[in-house]
């Protein structure tokens, strides 16, 4: 179209009529006219002219607020065929094209670069995956492809595997069926860390034009190649050689949630010497939809998720309900209270399952006679305490002061040496041992679960009452995560507003207790009230913690300068959504197990208390 075409001048003016009238933001009204009239988004005018004939200014606005980020980890979003705040043909060429630019430009002269890619269940995950290749070949990459999908954790394995410069996942994880992303991962297969982030970044946002090689010529040229075979055999037999001796003789249950997690956990658990696993029959089929899943949010971080296996469960005897997300690099799951006949069953939350297979690593470790005098343990800033606690309980050093991300704990295991890693972990039911890939990993984390549930049937126990048991030794630790979901650009300024707020006027007391600490992870610097901020050494991140009264040593602490969280607040803005996330810890001391059910009703009460004050506070 020219800028004489009628019907373009006259959705020209569609446009600015809408704009006028309120129904477009600035930006969505200047970059709609630039995808209208600029060559190189012609390949999308078409869908363009559709949407404004039909006077969807709605749906175009969300499409075109902003421009979606390229985050630290990559580009995430709902899916919509133009935008420049969608995931759709132009946004994802972008990426990789700026991820070419990127690694042309630090990679020595005449170097040929190479990227393993894979996708998942989602829509359109194999076409954005074929599109990534094809953008790669023009820059001169060889690519590695995954065809069929495949899981998060495989293509990282991938990248280290292949020894590629660098990798791309196509998924949306956990997130709605309309969205979708990719991943990005440097060379040894962590996410971009700085400063590639940065640089891949800056790199995306100035592309202009997108450069493409047909797939079919790849292939025919042999610089496309097809590695699933070889890869998926390698990826399980590394998976196994975190493989414990132990008893084997549980019947599991397992749910992929209508993604990948057949492709890696099955064969696992079955390698492992599990026999008596079946799959769930209305989450077994692949689909992007996620049909059969409460809400159609394949999240298993939702206690709802697993209320339909446990049922089958329990009618059909099992001893563990496992269920990974839709990239099978999170892991959920699920066991009776008891070994009584028609016991309860219960799920596990995030931090507890981080503290069981925390135990069940470390155990597993010195079963295989591995353990050396330096063994480690990784969390994060908004992980449960009692991880530090059963790992030092152990002897094993603990670093939990990593930012929220998966890639952070990598980039520690890296730094503090792989040798001696035992387990990494975070809330947002996220754990790798072993160090086959620098991502978590769904698959071995089910197989430390169903390893340590068996151990406990054989002693007429279950995790649960491990779980018990560590309460009663380090002291109960109850917490809750509050996910506010604030989209569009409304909420992303309410989510600026309510950080600056915290930051500004920091509450006196939270749920009764006194704030007796504030550190601020975008500044690095913590004070107590009415006391001068002082620095301390860390990375920083929109992250704010509340410490609050009580407890102050939470069962003692051998290094670092912060307690293990036992009574506190953190919020922070997330990464890949439009949320905010509020963390709320609470403990108590050490008891005896008659004590323990009173003790866990008074700490749900104070989480409730705490929740009905932050959200006062910040009015959500």
């Amino acid at each position: 179209m020219t800028a004489a075409d009628p019907m373009l001048a006259r959705r020209l003016d569609a446009v600015a009529a809408a704009h006028a009238a309120g129904m477009l933001t600035d930006h969505s009204a200047t970059t709609i006219r630039a995808w209208l009239t600029e060559p190189r988004y012609a390949d999308f005018a078409s869908d363009l002219a559709a949407a404004i004939d039909a006077a969807k200014w709605k749906e175009l606005d969300d499409a075109y607020w902003t421009v979606i980020p390229f985050g630290t980890g990559g580009r995430r979003g709902r899916m919509y065929p133009v935008g420049s705040n969608a995931i759709n043909d132009r946004t994802i060429g972008e990426s990789a094209q700026g991820l070419a630019d990127y690694v042309r430009s630090v990679i020595p002269a005449g170097d040929t670069p190479s990227c393993a890619i894979a996708y998942d269940t989602r829509h359109r995950s194999e076409h954005f995956a074929k599109l990534c290749t094809e953008v790669l070949l023009a820059a001169g990459f060889k690519v590695f492809f995954l065809r069929g999908h495949r899981s998060t954790p495989e293509l990282s394995f991938a990248v280290r595997f292949t020894q590629a410069t660098c990798g791309i996942m196509v998924t949306a994880s956990h997130n709605p069926p309309s969205d979708n992303a990719v991943k990005v991962y440097w060379a040894g297969g962590v996410q971009v860390l700085p400063p590639h982030d940065k640089g891949i970044i800056d790199r995306v946002m100035k592309v202009d034009e997108i450069r493409r090689e047909p797939f079919a010529e790849g292939v025919t040229a042999g610089r496309v190649r097809f590695v699933e075979a070889e890869v998926d055999a390698a990826f399980v037999a590394a998976v196994l050689e975190q493989v414990a001796p132990g008893p084997r003789e549980i019947s599991i249950l397992y749910s992929p949630l209508h993604g990948v997690g057949a492709t890696a956990v099955v064969p696992v658990l079955r390698g492992a010497g599990f026999e008596r696993v079946r799959l769930f029959g209305p989450h077994e089929q692949p689909d992007g939809d996620f049909p059969n899943v409460p809400g159609h949010v394949a999240n298993p971080e939702v206690p709802a998720v697993l209320e339909a296996p446990i049922a089958e469960a329990l009618a059909a005897g099992d001893d563990l309900v496992l269920a990974s997300d839709p990239d099978c690099d999170r892991l959920g799951a699920a066991t009776p209270l008891t070994r009584a006949a028609g016991s309860p069953w219960q799920t596990f939350t995030g931090n507890q399952l981080c503290a069981l297979l925390c135990e069940q690593a470390i155990r597993g470790r010195r079963a295989r006679g591995e353990a050396r005098p330096g063994d480690y343990v990784v969390t994060t800033l908004v992980t449960s305490g009692l991880v530090r606690l059963v790992a030092e309980a152990h002897g094993l050093r603990v670093d939990d002061t990593q930012l929220v991300g998966f890639k952070w704990i990598c980039a520690a295991i890296d730094r503090h040496g792989p040798e001696d890693f035992v387990f990494g972990t975070e809330e947002s039911h996220g754990y790798l041992a072993g160090t086959h890939v620098r991502d978590k990993d769904a698959a071995v984390a089910a197989l430390l679960m169903a390893e340590q549930t068996a151990a406990l049937a054989a002693e007429q126990r279950t995790p649960h009452e491990l779980l018990d048991e560590l309460f009663c030794r380090f002291g109960c630790h109850q917490e809750r995560q509050i996910n506010i979901m604030l989209p569009g650009a409304s909420g992303m300024e309410r989510m600026k507003e309510i950080m600056a707020t915290l930051r500004a006027t920091p509450p006196a007391a939270c749920g009764g207790l006194k704030v007796v600490r504030t550190r601020d992870q975008a500044s690095l610097t913590t004070w107590t009230p009415g006391g001068a901020p002082e620095p301390f050494e860390g990375v920083k991140s929109d992250l704010v913690i509340f410490d609050l009264a009580g407890l102050p040593g939470a069962g003692g602490r051998t290094g670092g300068r912060f307690p293990p969280l036992s009574n506190a607040v953190a919020a922070r803005p997330s990464g890949t959504e439009p949320k905010i996330k509020f963390y709320l810890f609470t403990a108590a001391e050490p008891c005896a197990a008659a004590e323990l059910p009173a003790i866990k009703d008074s700490l749900q009460a104070r989480l409730d208390r705490l929740e009905a004050d932050l959200r006062s506070l910040v009015g959500v």
